[in-house]
């Protein structure tokens, strides 16, 4: 490997020969984690990161460590910290679902116009959590300051690009020494999640359907019951290796957690106590993002409330 460079944004971490996984650094531009597939003379890379200064450092590792120009690039779903750096990448295949793409489409241009109209405002923000960080030598209070500068350096140049070709269930790319299965069983974490499976190496790239030693993100779209079916669907596959979105590596045993994780939170809501009141469970005391925890049981709630079938 490249013992030269190193990326401020995330640390590369070698899963099998052919196979990196680049794991999101707190406070970098990177905010989840991606990664990339040498398949012989062809090179996928997934996931692209929250700015195009993080996804640029993964394309001159990507191509530097494989000696190949990267030929296509993945967008799992929809959410900002896996597609701003698309732009990187923007003369090369990206490819996601078809409901992904349109999501995109829909939803980043005028979010990303508000953004950068809204740069003074960032500034701000940015300038009184430096003040807070007088009163409050805070490690966390640190990350968000660096993060949030990453994301105001990389607003001026930062472009949307949409990914040019489309899938619906799954898709196969070939190289000379592997292949590699780009598929979805639709709509868990977000609207539409894709995962990239590479069977000779027994290794899976998650996206957002599973975070390892964190506390998984839920929102409005997600929909927890088809979450834990994908993920018992995975489960069945021959995997050594589980790349997620966040947190560390992980192996089949990471994804029973957030199957676990998926139903215990829906339990807990359906428990009726007033949500206020509910203690992170012993189990998963010591995961990370517990800022996460009561949101999502707030969301939990929320999707009970509307009928959408939890577990």
């Amino acid at each position: 490997m490249n013992g030269m460079f190193q990326s401020k944004h995330f640390k590369l971490e070698k899963v099998s020969n052919s196979i990196y996984a680049a794991i999101a650094k707190e406070g970098g531009g990177a905010a989840a984690n991606a990664g990339f597939v040498d398949l012989g003379e062809k090179v996928i890379v997934f996931d692209t990161f929250n700015t195009q200064q993080a996804s640029q450092d993964l394309k001159l590792l990507a191509e530097s460590i494989t000696n190949h120009p990267v030929t296509w690039v993945i967008n799992s779903h929809w959410h900002g910290d896996h597609i701003r750096g698309n732009q990187t990448f923007k003369d090369r295949m990206i490819i996601s679902s078809e409901s992904t793409y349109t999501k995109i489409k829909d939803v980043h241009p005028s979010r990303i116009a508000a953004q950068k109209n809204d740069m003074n405002g960032l500034t701000n923000y940015i300038q009184s959590l430096k003040d807070q960080l007088v009163q409050n030598t805070d490690a966390q209070l640190q990350y968000q300051i660096n993060f949030l500068s990453e994301l105001k350096s990389s607003l001026p140049t930062l472009e949307l690009v949409l990914p040019n070709q489309t899938f619906i269930d799954k898709m196969t790319f070939h190289g000379k020494k592997q292949s590699a299965t780009l598929f979805t069983l639709g709509g868990g974490h977000s609207l539409c999640d894709a995962m990239l499976y590479i069977p000779d190496e027994k290794v899976i790239f998650m996206g957002d359907l599973l975070f390892v030693d964190c506390h998984p993100t839920f929102f409005e779209e997600s929909n927890l019951e088809h979450w834990a079916t994908i993920l018992k669907k995975v489960m069945l596959m021959e995997i050594d290796v589980a790349v997620p979105g966040h947190g560390s590596i992980g192996t089949k045993e990471d994804i029973s957690k957030v199957t676990h994780y998926l139903s215990d939170l829906t339990a807990i809501v359906e428990g009726n106590h007033p949500i206020e009141e509910i203690n992170i469970p012993a189990m998963y005391k010591d995961w990370g993002s517990s800022e996460v925890f009561q949101q999502n049981i707030k969301i939990a709630e929320a999707l009970l409330n509307k009928g959408t079938p939890i577990l």
